[in-house]
């Protein structure tokens, strides 16, 4: 059977304005198996151009496939573009086999059946192994009952299968990277560069998150086969930098240093970026030298808010002077830190917004990422604001940098307003401008002034789009009423084996107490087949 997986164009902000792509991994994570179980198996990168729909389905009329395999990292705010790519393949071919996967799908993979007759099949959860054993079951022409975490239809009615098992194995399954030219893809300012990951879930509770939930569990691959591949990346492919996809990279700090450990004895010159919690960066302290000496550039950390209450009520399980310490001590061993800060958790007032920056001014992170909060149906969080009003109706845009949710008190323009104020306000400080020009090495230096280049070009491009292409809702409805109830029994994707691989802090004394067994995903980003 022919399998052409496609990575569809997504109309977020930061999709379009860096002019620079990344290898969607989730697809090639399903490729790999696919080929390895004998099937032809092409990739269509829709990001580049970005393609207009209509040149997708030319370019899947000429490969003529038997299936068509979809998933974005954007997920939620990439599934209109699926829905309506996917109507205009099945006109252009009838006889197709459309599969959609990822994190979106995963949760509402009932009323996509139900409602979208251009969706044949939906991949719930990890896709690696259940992809193969769906297209074997459809090459061999028998019933798709037997194939676990997937959804169908079948003489009207909508049957979903068992849960697929977790992965145990991250090693197990190969990449394709066979399936892309390494030459087109690109980050940090034309370094060619890929996305893998180390590790898979999060034992955090955070209540806001869209994929905890959907891996489960928190799982790592083997550290020196990780380091090997992508040492062989570097050396065959010329890949110089590469992206962490974890949601929790340094989840077990065993694993991790003996991940840098070896990657260190591979002598390749890597750059790594990638995000992680503010607690592991402080628990790394004596380490952090290996950080640098791995590779490691910049980290994102996932601060998201200033205020204790607001990190008590969206349980963050972190603390501001953590927090505030992570970006020092990064500072201190030259990593770039990338401080979030999320709006809309809570409806800020005028007040919040100007505490929020002069907390941030305190913390003095080399940069910044503000984020609007943007719920997810299947998650705590969701139930937490139900009742607040929609004022973004077009769910392409729910990427986390449009406001989605109106705020009591201050209407969406002042929210935008502050927003703009705190990112020139924190870009345009001496300290950042000296960081900018003068301090550090090379490589702190490009990551300094490549972002600041690919920051303004989006902060002009994000107040041109509010003033003149930004309908918002007046009098929207609510969310409840906008989506739907919550689905919040679904959050936990797989089924979970009896032995597993937990995070190994019970091992660790510089860790702390054991993870909750309850506890346990991006976009993310990027995962199998999202």
């Amino acid at each position: 059977m022919k399998i052409l997986l496609i990575n569809p164009p997504h109309t977020a902000i930061g999709s379009r304005i860096p002019r620079e792509h990344l290898p969607p991994l989730g697809l090639l994570s399903i490729g790999g198996p696919l080929i390895d179980a004998g099937f032809d198996v092409q990739l269509l990168d829709a990001e580049f151009g970005p393609l207009t729909l209509r040149q997708i389905v030319e370019r899947t009329r000429a490969f003529r496939p038997d299936i068509v395999m979809l998933g974005h990292s954007g997920s939620s705010s990439a599934h209109a573009t699926v829905l309506a790519l996917c109507a205009l393949l099945k006109l252009a071919l009838p006889r197709l086999v459309t599969v959609y996967g990822g994190v979106h799908p995963t949760y509402h993979w009932d009323e996509i059946l139900r409602e979208s007759p251009q969706i044949d099949i939906v991949v719930r959860g990890e896709g690696e192994e259940t992809t193969r054993s769906l297209v074997q079951a459809l090459s061999a022409g028998r019933a798709l009952d037997a194939v676990r975490g997937i959804a169908f239809r079948r003489d009207g009615r909508v049957i979903d299968t068992p849960a697929a098992e977790m992965i145990l194995d991250l090693d197990a399954h190969r990449i394709g990277w066979e399936l892309i030219d390494h030459r087109r893809y690109s980050y940090w300012g034309g370094k060619r560069a890929v996305v893998v990951q180390f590790a898979r879930g999060c034992p955090y509770l955070c209540n806001y998150c869209g994929q905890r939930g959907y891996w489960t569990r928190w799982r790592h691959r083997d550290p020196v086969k990780l380091a090997k591949e992508l040492a062989r990346l570097h050396r065959e492919h010329g890949v110089e930098l590469i992206n962490f996809a974890d949601e929790l990279p340094t989840g077990s700090r065993k694993a991790w240093q003996a991940f840098l450990e070896a990657l260190i004895a591979e002598n390749v010159p890597l750059l790594l970026v990638g995000s992680t919690r503010a607690g592991d960066i402080v628990r790394d302290a004596d380490i952090l030298h290996l950080y640098r000496r791995a590779g490691v550039i910049r980290f994102l950390l996932g601060i998201e808010s200033y205020d204790e209450a607001t990190l008590a009520a969206i349980k963050k399980g972190a603390t501001t002077s953590e927090d505030a310490e992570a970006i020092r001590l990064l500072r201190q061993h030259g990593i770039v830190s990338m401080a979030t800060y999320v709006i809309g958790f809570s409806e800020e007032s005028d007040r919040d917004y100007w505490r929020s920056l002069r907390h941030l001014w305190r913390y003095d992170p080399d940069q910044i990422q503000l984020l609007f909060a943007t719920p997810h149906r299947w998650t705590p969080f969701y139930d937490t604001v139900a009742d607040r009003r929609v004022i973004q109706p077009d769910t392409r845009r729910w990427d986390y940098k449009h406001q989605v949710l109106a705020a009591k008190g201050v209407p969406p323009w002042r929210v935008f307003l502050w927003s703009k104020a705190i990112e020139l306000s924190m870009q345009l400080r001496p300290r950042a401008l000296a960081r900018l020009l003068f301090r550090g090495d090379a490589d702190f230096l490009h990551a300094m002034r490549w972002y600041t280049r690919i920051g303004r070009r989006v902060w002009f491009h994000e107040v041109a789009q509010f003033l003149f292409d930004n309908p918002l809702l007046k009098h929207g409805p609510t969310l409840r009423e906008f989506l739907g109830p919550s689905l919040v029994e679904r959050e936990y994707a797989l089924a979970r084996r009896r032995r597993v691989i937990p995070i190994d802090r019970a091992a660790d004394p510089q860790r702390g107490a054991p993870a909750h067994p309850s506890r346990k995903h991006s976009p993310a980003a990027v995962t199998s087949p999202r």
